[in-house]
C-alpha cells in the first residue's frame, strides 16, 4: 500500500504544479529607440545595461532598437517603432515639432548639473592654439542632425569670425566617435565632438581646443500618446538612482558615461531655445 501511494504521488505531483501554480504574466515589451552616438557595439555596450536596470526595476520588459542614424531614430518614435528613445537636442526638438514627442527626464554631467557641452578637438601634436587658426584647415562636424556634433559647432564657428567658406574643406560623419578617430588618424585637423567622447579619446591624443556654452542635456523621450504607467515606471526607476550610493556606482560603471551621474525630471520649456530656432527654419534640419 506504501509503495502504491508512494507511485500514485511521484505521478501527481507534476499535475498538481500545472493545475494549481498560478501563470506568469509576461511583461509587455517596451522598445528603447536611440540615436546612433557611436558605432553600434558601444551603442550596445553602454545602453544594454540601461534596459538590464529598467527590466528589473519596471512592470515592462526592455529591448534596445538602434537606429542607423539620426532621423531614423525620430521617424521610429514616430511610427510607434519604438515608444521611448534616448534623442539628442536637436533630433527631439525635431521630433517634438512634426509629432509632439514629449521630454521626460534629462541625465546629470559628473558636477550633478543637467548640462553638457560641444568641444573642438585637435591632435594632441597640433600646432592650432586658437579657433581662428582654423582658416584653410580641414574639419570634421558629426551627423547634419547632431547638436553637439553639428549644429552648435557651426554656430560657435560663425560666432567666433570663422566661416564654413574659410575653412580648406569640412564633412559630416556619422557619428561622434568617428570624428574623434578621425582627428585622431590626421584625417583632418580639427573637429566637433560631444564632451564625453572628447574626454575619452584625450587619453589617445586628442585636445580640446575649445568649448561651447552649456548645452541642455540629451533628453530621454516619449511619444505623445505614451500611457502615463509607462512614462510613471520609467521615471521612478531612473530618479531613483543616486550616484553617490557605492552600490550604484558600481551598477552605473557599465552604463553610457553620458548617464552615469543621475537624472532630472524634463520638460519642454528646457529646450525652448532650439525649439523656436528649428520652427524658424523651414522643414527643420535634414
Amino acid at each position: 500500500m506504501n509503495e502504491l501511494m508512494t507511485r500514485l504521488l511521484f505521478f501527481l505531483f507534476p499535475l498538481s504544479l500545472i493545475l494549481f501554480t498560478a501563470p506568469v504574466a509576461a511583461k509587455e515589451t517596451i522598445y528603447f529607440g536611440a540615436i546612433p552616438r557611436y558605432n553600434p557595439m558601444i551603442m550596445y555596450k553602454n545602453y544594454q545595461p540601461i534596459m538590464d536596470y529598467l527590466n528589473r526595476t519596471t512592470p515592462y520588459h526592455f529591448e534596445l532598437k538602434l537606429a542607423r542614424n539620426y532621423l531614423e531614430a525620430v521617424e521610429h518614435l514616430r511610427d510607434g517603432v519604438t515608444q521611448v528613445a534616448a534623442l539628442g537636442d536637436v533630433t527631439f526638438a525635431t521630433a517634438s515639432l512634426r509629432f509632439g514627442a514629449q521630454p521626460i527626464l534629462r541625465p546629470k554631467n559628473k558636477a550633478g548639473a543637467p548640462h553638457y557641452y560641444s568641444l573642438i578637438v585637435v591632435r594632441h601634436d597640433s600646432p592650432l592654439t586658437d579657433i581662428s587658426q582654423l582658416r584653410g584647415k580641414t574639419f570634421a562636424f558629426g551627423s547634419l542632425q547632431s547638436t553637439s556634433g553639428n549644429f552648435i559647432p557651426r554656430a560657435y564657428l560663425e560666432q567666433q569670425g570663422v566661416q564654413l567658406e574659410d575653412l580648406k574643406s569640412y564633412s559630416n560623419l556619422a557619428t561622434h566617435t568617428d570624428v574623434a578617430r578621425a582627428v585622431l588618424k590626421r584625417q583632418y585637423d580639427a573637429g566637433a565632438v560631444k564632451d564625453v567622447v572628447a574626454y575619452r579619446y584625450e587619453a589617445f591624443g586628442l585636445r580640446i581646443l575649445a568649448r561651447s556654452e552649456p548645452i541642455p542635456s540629451v533628453p530621454i523621450a516619449v511619444r505623445k500618446d505614451a500611457s502615463s504607467d509607462l512614462v510613471n515606471a520609467i521615471t521612478d526607476a531612473l530618479l531613483a538612482i543616486d550616484p553617490v550610493n557605492p552600490d550604484h556606482q558600481r551598477m552605473l560603471a557599465d552604463w553610457d558615461p553620458e548617464f552615469r551621474h543621475g537624472f532630472v525630471p524634463a520638460s519642454i520649456d528646457d529646450y525652448r531655445s532650439i525649439l523656436q530656432t528649428l520652427s524658424g527654419e523651414r522643414g527643420g534640419p535634414q
